[in-house]
């Protein structure tokens, strides 16, 4: 059973900063990493053309790499398919992520929170269910971010980012209301962590930025089987059965795709 990996899915390279925390937690696992990025981004996606999508490449990824568990960071992938994913198969055990707006809702100290997002999340029903069980005290804005991912993946193969485009993008999270300001954000996408310096840098004033990654890392922890000579299903002590791997489904990845994977110890 420890020869199984995690597989984690993306609709890019986001969830690498899952895959970061996961592997602080699980140093012995082995890890699987797919970045469908033959369909991103998935806010271009018609929902029911993406759901089918989702299902039927997780069907194939099932098949081929026997995962332990199927973790989903992409919020996105999340709030539309995986009650669809359980679904149609009943055997694999799914990880997903939503909004953080449960934890935000706790730590806000001047209630005025903002979801930042795609356009998908920020439209679906789901979250609006979130806010209305967990935050219905705080106000909750939801924006929906165009281009933020795209930004984010440039810049982790390139390593710039026109910082005026991401104030841009960010700048809808900032509210004033009776001498309050928004205080949290959080970061609904995998792949805004990895510009967390840059809004910080652009922001109008200081705000907690809520990533998830870590939260994700823990739950998977939880779920893994217990194996021998482990504690909470890390394999403390060894090496992973196997070279971790990253998989493209438009196929092999360009130079700086490469480097940036290997950067985060992943063949390609």
């Amino acid at each position: 059973m420890s020869e199984r990996p995690v597989l984690l899915f993306d609709s890019g390279v986001g969830g690498l900063t899952v895959l970061r925390e996961a592997r602080v937690l699980m140093p012995g696992r082995r890890f699987v990493y797919v970045a469908d990025d033959a369909a991103f981004p998935y806010g271009d996606w018609e929902e029911e053309a993406l759901r089918a999508r989702l299902v039927e490449l997780f069907g194939r990824l099932i098949a081929e790499h026997d995962p332990l568990i199927a973790v989903i960071p992409c919020n996105t992938a999340s709030t539309l398919a995986l009650g669809d994913l359980r679904a149609a198969y009943p055997e694999m055990r799914f990880v997903g992520t939503v909004p953080a707006i449960k934890p935000a809702a706790e730590r806000t100290r001047s209630g005025l929170v903002s979801v930042l997002a795609t356009p998908g999340t920020v439209k679906r029903q789901y979250t609006r269910d979130l806010i209305r069980q967990w935050a219905s005290k705080c106000h909750v804005r939801l924006v929906g971010s165009v281009h933020l991912a795209a930004l984010a993946e440039a810049y982790m193969r390139t390593g710039f980012v026109d910082e005026e485009a991401v104030r841009a993008e960010i700048l809808p999270c900032f509210m004033e209301e009776d001498g309050r300001r928004t205080d949290i954000v959080v970061l609904a996408c995998t792949h805004y962590p990895f510009l967390v310096n840059r809004m910080r840098k652009t922001a109008p004033w200081p705000v907690d930025w809520l990533d998830p990654a870590e939260a994700i890392a823990r739950r998977m922890l939880t779920l893994l089987p217990r194996v021998e000579g482990t504690e909470n299903g890390a394999q403390r002590g060894g090496e992973p059965q196997g070279a971790d791997r990253a998989i493209f489904t438009s196929g092999p990845p360009d130079q700086a795709t490469l480097w940036l994977v290997r950067g985060f110890g992943l063949a390609a």
